[in-house]
């Protein structure tokens, strides 16, 4: 889903907020919801923007990653299931 905001510009927001602005103030002036405010806020509340970019890195980052992960698990097991198909005739065979 594409967001409405990008991080950095919800960082600004933030500095705004952090300068006395009004909670409900802000709301409306960039047309978000309280839940989306406070979301945000927890997650980028102190951070600065370059901060911000190296978040984003880093979850790109382990997305990646988990999606290697999860492609490599189903590899082995395909290999494991084929090993086993040709390890067990030769195995029931000599008994």
């Amino acid at each position: 889903m594409k967001r409405r905001f990008s991080d950095e510009q919800f960082i600004g927001i933030l500095k705004v907020h952090e300068a006395g602005f009004a909670v409900k103030e802000l709301y409306r002036k960039h047309g978000m919801s309280d839940a989306t405010f406070y979301k945000y806020k927890a997650k980028f509340s102190g951070m600065q923007f370059n901060e911000a970019q190296r978040l984003h890195v880093l979850e790109d980052e382990n997305r990646r990653l988990k999606k290697l992960i999860a492609d490599l698990s189903l590899d082995k097991m395909a290999l494991e299931e084929v090993l086993k198909n040709i390890c067990a005739p030769k195995i029931n065979a000599g008994r």
